[in-house]
């Protein structure tokens, strides 16, 4: 299929992705697993991709159970496409769909948020005041985009003063790309960074990077423009052998890049971020900044008793469940998955592709009284963009270890049109069939 440098043919790609749609459709057990009859109730919090994923499935699992999803988000929003809005390469719409449209019917939809989680008597009451029972609790609530812990940021300085952001949404990721368009036009101090929170698909600071330095260069402008990164800790990447890599492609490429430095501040009227180091407080100017602010759980999540109470994550509030059964270490009847799950690895749409089948599994199983095998490892996926047309896919587990799903096909340390291709193409479809309950 490939040829040298690494080509692939129109119809082996076209192969190639329906191969990868079938294998995720393979991870699909609703579909052939006999149905389970209950009255339980089930409440999910979180109508994201996680929580729609599981009332899917579970709606094909279960006969007779009272499904209630806890959400009052009217928008869905395709969150890996938010780094091609900021490129330039998709609109703001490309990213937005209706919460009702990928809901099964027979599911009670509370049009509301989460105030209060009270495992001990089993309910959660909504931001309305509303009391929701409930046997088995999923939270799948996401996490929560905390920007006021940087001081003088906020959402709508976003596309003013060369500032962006590419999480905050579609909208915010559309001004950030016409504040990178105009800085990689004239020119100055590019200056990227990432939180010291766990952080969903911690690869996007590092793609962005990657696509300034690339438009930058498309546009004959590169030698106007200084591309500044700080790591918030010692390292680019959590898996050694890709931090490997990045750290050479940022050497190759010309990146300036700083160690152990954590925005704690910005002024956007003198275009300086202030930064902790371990020997203290730092400047760094920009003309363009791409603010990625702390990552913690939604506040419900957070001050409630199914946070981790001790450990690295006591201050973040994700949900202390065991990392393999996603089952909560201290509440049997409560699950965690997506975003809010405490677990060291797995803020990403790959890795809830592959956690909603064990959580479907491990609470069926709870209902009918059975045990279920179904165990999730920790994998996640990263296509990580290293310029328009070109991407690595790297897959990786809780042992760091690489797990690539086409060995011998495509290579995860190199950078292949394929790899950009599955990321800009297949990815969308595989995420809509995740949705469906389907892959």
């Amino acid at each position: 299929m490939f040829g040298l440098g690494g080509n692939l043919s129109r119809r082996g790609f076209l192969a190639l992705t329906g191969g990868s749609l079938a294998l995720a459709a393979g991870s699909a057990s609703s579909a052939s697993a006999e149905r389970v009859r209950t009255n339980a109730r089930i409440v999910i919090l979180g109508a994201g991709a996680a929580g729609t994923a599981l009332a899917n499935r579970l709606t094909e699992r279960l006969d007779g159970a009272s499904i209630t999803i806890v959400d009052g988000r009217k928008r869905h929003l395709y969150q890996p496409g938010f780094t091609l809005i900021a490129a330039g390469l998709k609109p703001a719409d490309y990213s937005v769909s209706s919460t009702q449209q990928w809901l099964p019917s027979g599911l009670t939809w509370l049009e509301e948020a989460a105030a209060e989680i009270d495992p001990e008597t089993k309910q959660v009451i909504t931001t309305s005041g509303t009391t929701v029972p409930y046997d088995y609790l999923v939270v799948a609530a996401g996490l929560k985009l905390d920007y006021g812990a940087i001081e003088g940021m906020s959402l709508d300085l976003i596309g003013t003063n060369g500032i962006g952001s590419v999480y905050a949404g579609p909208e915010y990721a559309e001004k950030t790309w016409r504040a990178m368009d105009r800085f990689t036009e004239e020119g100055g101090v590019g200056l990227f960074t990432r939180p010291a929170t766990e952080m969903k698909c911690a690869g996007a600071p590092l793609k962005y990077t990657f696509l300034t330095d690339d438009y930058a260069r498309k546009k004959g402008t590169r030698g106007k423009i200084r591309i500044d990164y700080a790591a918030h800790n010692d390292t680019l990447f959590s898996v050694p052998i890709v931090d490997e890599k990045v750290r050479m492609l940022y050497e190759e490429r010309g990146f300036e890049t700083t160690y152990n430095r954590v925005m704690t501040a910005i002024d956007p009227g003198r275009k300086v971020a202030t930064f902790w180091t371990p020997e203290g407080s730092v400047e760094m100017e920009f003309d363009f900044t791409n603010v990625i602010p702390p990552m913690v759980a939604p506040d419900a999540v957070r001050n409630s008793p199914l946070a981790w109470q001790t450990g690295k994550w006591v201050n973040e509030g994700w949900v202390e469940v065991d990392k393999h059964t996603l089952r909560h270490a201290r509440y049997p009847e409560v699950f965690a998955v997506g975003d809010s799950a405490g677990v060291p690895k797995g803020k990403t749409a790959a890795s809830v592709k592959w956690q909603v089948p064990v959580v479907e599994d491990q609470l069926v199983a709870q209902i009918d009284g059975k045990e279920s095998q179904s165990s999730y490892n920790g994998y996640t996926s990263c296509p990580l963009i290293t310029r328009v047309g070109r991407a690595m896919l790297v897959e990786f587990d809780y042992k760091n270890n690489l797990t690539p799903s086409f060995p011998g096909i495509i290579a995860p340390l190199e950078e292949l049109w394929i790899s950009w291709l599955m990321k800009e193409v297949a990815l969308k479809a595989t995420y809509n069939a995740m949705l469906r309950g389907r892959a």
